[in-house]
């Protein structure tokens, strides 16, 4: 039986991405044991951690008091198998290569107790074909935090066939704690979040190679029109608000100038032909009444303001500025 509550955490791999899940992990009261490929590099990247910890703090990025917590809650362990040896969740983060996260997560599993939870920060690499390192892999899942980790709050949650469901409850309750929000999706190469965030990047360096837009101006448009809903709403509230009757009256046009792998999928001409348009129809993939709708346009409005705003108050990005300074082609150097 897995442990119910993490209390002690062993981060294994304290690169960019390992370094802040631990950071993440001791602001929400967690000791936390690093370790990689050596002694000396763990120690160093503590240290990285720990100056980062504070910077981040100055500029009031982590609550006051942070630097504090985490030079009091992470600790560089001379190797994996001490950072992991009483650790009641490891999380691995190791590059994303599957022969070098096979054999860290043999290593971890031999060194660990038998009710320790393990998970993988893999971003595409399937439960399945990563639990063959395991013994037992009813305590093994990927726990997907998403960079930078510290501050991006999504985290995608894959189980395996054989994860025990209180595995992931308790996962899920250890992301409470550090103030995340979390979704199960099924285990499958990329998951969900890279299916997407790939099929997005070959679109754009699609256009970009056929001479319809440059990089700034692919970049611009995604952050300035639906990207900048992104934060409030995903793809199937947006069609939802959007009609998605509409939306297959655009893939037709799609289709007809762009071929067939624009045809509207099945799961949206199905709900369109049971008169289910969207919120200006009562329902498409969410369901809303009258007084839901108006709470939702309410809402829609009040976040495009709050999101306009707070980017004036940022100001451009270093990329903007650096696109801009290049001309107007955009085009890398």
């Amino acid at each position: 039986m897995a442990v119910s509550e993490v209390h002690r955490a062993a981060v294994v791999g304290t690169g960019y991405m390992g370094g802040g899940i631990a950071q993440s992990l001791a602001l929400a009261g967690v000791e936390v044991q690093l370790a990689d490929a050596d002694a000396e590099l763990t120690a160093r990247n503590l240290e990285r951690l720990l100056r980062e910890g504070a910077v981040f703090e100055g500029a009031g990025l982590f609550p006051a008091g942070s630097a504090e917590v985490l030079r009091e809650r992470l600790h560089a362990a001379a190797s994996i198998e001490e950072a992991v040896a009483d650790a009641d969740f490891v999380e691995e983060a190791v590059p994303e290569v599957p022969a070098v996260k096979l054999e860290v997560l043999a290593r971890v599993e031999a060194a660990t107790r038998p009710d320790t939870i393990v998970g993988s920060n893999t971003s595409t690499i399937p439960v399945a074909q990563l639990a063959r390192a395991f013994t037992d892999p009813s305590r093994f899942m990927t726990v997907h935090f998403s960079n930078p980790a510290p501050f991006i709050p999504g985290v995608e949650l894959v189980a395996g066939e054989a994860t025990d469901p209180a595995v992931v409850e308790a996962v899920q309750a250890l992301l409470v704690r550090l103030g995340r929000r979390s979704a199960q999706v099924a285990d499958v190469p990329g998951f969900v979040l890279n299916r997407l965030q790939f099929v997005l990047l070959k679109e754009a360096m699609a256009v970009v190679e056929e001479g319809i837009a440059t990089p700034a101006d692919v970049d611009t448009i995604v952050s300035t029109t639906f990207g900048f809903r992104l934060p409030f709403f995903g793809p199937f509230g947006i069609a939802d608000m959007a009609g998605l009757d509409t939306y297959v009256r655009g893939f037709g046009i799609l289709t007809e100038g762009l071929g067939e792998r624009f045809t509207a999928p099945r799961l949206l001409t199905d709900v369109v032909d049971s008169g289910r348009h969207g919120t200006k129809s009562g329902g498409g993939f969410y369901d809303l009444g009258p007084d839901d709708l108006q709470a939702l346009v309410d809402y829609r409005d009040r976040a495009y303001v709050a999101m306009a705003r707070l980017l004036a108050e940022l100001g451009p990005s270093p990329l903007q500025t650096a696109a801009l300074h290049r001309g107007a082609d955009g085009a890398t150097p």
